[in-house]
């Protein structure tokens, strides 16, 4: 009898392979970086075949590392960055070119051009977002319009484009070998093609784009039997038979699966996505409504999202770029050698500023600079900024939902991070909670796939897996956490206007 369930979690920065017990709890792992490619300022890629042999290897790994095989495995979930853009030749399985990954800042001048006088607002009804760079349309048209050959293959059908849950499910599945060119509706809800009223492609989105629609995945709920992996791979004959975007599998893992509950995972970005049900809620506060989920033939479930895109990826840039810190470890030690941030407030804004804010033309500032900081004010206002982001996104969720989130789930790299952990519930005020299993992004992909083939019975007995490891009570008084705000907020407004 099949005991376990592996979960695929291609990330921005690395993939993993992840096998779960029936109770959520980790048996095995393996993880492979893959490299981030800059090729100019505001350009990010990877290359989709590293991720796909990074893909093999893992499964390999994790299965060596616990002693099992394929046998013991009863199906595989698929969680994936969500709206970087790969586009491939369906009859020799190679990329025309690198995946634009989601921070990638490229096509403002597609997007300032779909704007027109508009506005950003102009496909928000029917898609649930603003018009930007983020999201895969404008990537897809990108790749169409500057690789050589390309526009031409599309329109003749010969080119596919996924996301990277459908890249991975293609080659899984056999490839050029009668691959499956399929997504889910979470994927889906995040490329500006989408109606997310019917959950299909729209034929007046794709006509303002200019895509045909040979080019895309066929949409499928969260929750079913996709395909099955080839005779050529090592989990052969294996139903895969789940897939949510990142965020998405991070708040089914935290069993977030009624309206008004919610999740905050610290990534790369940051994350914040509260469950409207069955309701599609559409934002006044620079929030994204998007689908949080659908079980195989139940109505789809729909949220709103406060997506910031850089938290961790600051940490990782006082590393890399900076030299402040040599590991990302080592950031906590740093920022917590001072006792506060001595007036000193970096506001990561690298790739323009995401919600509320929506804001291209911001650019990143580090304000408040005096004879008296030093690397570990600047650390520890790094850090900060995360905190101060998670609370103006949740001041806008606060907004649309009318009634105040009571307590803040959290999930995440960054969660280990105690210093960051209570700074977060003391600029909230409210408590913030760490639960038992924090890789709560690879189980919630494990999830939906456990519940397709029976592995679990129903959410009642995912949500039974649910347990507290940690809490953060809020610890700062009313006027010290208005005066950090209104700094912040100056701070913030300096950003504006650089582009």
């Amino acid at each position: 009898m099949s005991r376990y369930m592996m979960a695929l979690d291609q990330g921005t920065t690395s993939t993993r392979a992840i096998i779960f017990d029936r109770s959520g709890s980790i048996v095995s792992q393996s993880q492979r970086e893959h490299e981030q490619i800059f090729p100019q300022a505001g350009w990010v890629e990877h290359d989709p075949r590293e991720i796909w042999t990074n893909t093999r290897e893992v499964m390999g790994e994790a299965l060596s590392r616990a002693t099992l095989t394929r046998h013991d495995i009863a199906g595989m979930g698929i969680t994936n960055q969500r709206e970087t853009a790969i586009v491939w030749n369906k009859n020799t399985g190679e990329p025309v070119y690198n995946a634009i990954v989601w921070q990638d800042t490229r096509t403002q001048h597609v997007i300032d051009q779909m704007e027109g006088d508009h506005g950003s607002d102009l496909f928000r009804e029917k898609t649930g977002l603003p018009l930007a760079t983020y999201f895969a349309a404008s990537k897809i048209v990108w790749i169409l319009e500057n690789v050589e050959g390309a526009r031409e293959a599309a329109n003749a059908g010969e080119l596919l484009f996924g996301t990277p849950d459908t890249w991975l499910l293609w080659n899984l599945t056999g490839g050029i070998d009668g691959g499956v060119h399929a997504t889910d509706v979470t994927n889906a809800s995040r490329t500006l093609l989408m109606d997310i009223a019917t959950c299909q492609w729209d034929d007046g989105l794709l006509d303002a784009w200019d895509i045909p629609s040979s080019l895309l995945p066929e949409i499928r709920s969260s929750s079913e039997v996709y395909g099955h992996a080839h005779e050529s791979s090592l989990m052969r004959e294996t139903p895969i038979s789940g897939i949510l975007g990142d965020q998405q599998a991070a708040t089914f893992g935290q069993a977030a699966f009624d309206a008004g509950e919610s999740k905050n995972t610290y990534g790369t970005g940051n994350f914040l996505i509260v469950n409207t049900g069955t309701e599609i809620v559409q934002s006044k506060h620079g929030l994204l409504t998007t689908v949080a989920y659908q079980l195989g033939d139940q109505p789809p479930r729909y949220a709103l999202e406060g997506s910031i895109a850089v938290t961790g990826s600051l940490i990782q840039w006082l590393r890399d770029n900076l030299g402040i810190i040599a590991s990302a470890q080592d950031v906590e030690a740093l920022a917590s050698s001072v006792p506060d941030n001595g007036g000193c407030y970096v506001v990561p804004a690298f790739s323009g500023l995401f919600a509320p804010y929506w804001r291209s033309d911001a650019r990143g500032v580090i304000v408040g600079l005096t004879r008296f900081i030093t690397k570990a004010h600047i650390a520890r206002a790094a850090l900060e900024a995360t905190a101060f982001q998670t609370r103006e996104v949740l001041d806008a969720v606060n907004a649309d939902m009318g009634v105040a989130v009571s307590e803040l789930k959290v999930d995440g790299g960054m969660v280990h991070n105690a210093l960051l952990m209570q700074f977060q519930a003391d600029i909230l005020g409210v408590p913030v909670v760490r639960p038992l299993i924090a890789e709560t992004t690879a189980l919630g992909a494990a999830y939906a796939a456990g519940l397709a083939v029976g592995f679990w019975s129903d959410q009642a007995e995912l949500r039974a897996n649910w347990g507290e490891a940690g809490r953060y009570e809020p610890d700062m008084s009313e006027t010290d956490r208005g005066a950090a705000l209104a700094q912040w907020k100056k701070a913030v407004e300096r950003t504006f206007d650089w582009v």
